[in-house]
């Protein structure tokens, strides 16, 4: 789970893995894959590092990173 910011101030627990969509348009809005949306104060870059500080807690960042290592031509 990551921790966001709604635009009234209140914070929110979303779980990551969950995320389909990120666009800041201006503000930044997040769609999960159950269709449910959220309006966030935090950026997209900001949420990048938060998503993939969350999968490297629970092991699924480096896992994805030895695959692309593995892979190839």
């Amino acid at each position: 789970m990551i921790t966001v910011t709604r635009i009234n101030g209140t914070k929110l627990m979303i779980n990551a893995l969950l995320i389909e969509v990120v666009e800041e348009v201006p503000d930044t809005i997040i769609t999960l894959t159950t269709g449910k949306k959220f309006i966030v104060v935090e950026s997209s870059d900001e949420l990048l590092l938060l998503i993939q500080n969350y999968l490297r807690t629970i092991g699924v960042y480096a896992a994805a990173q030895k695959s692309e290592q593995t892979e190839g031509p």
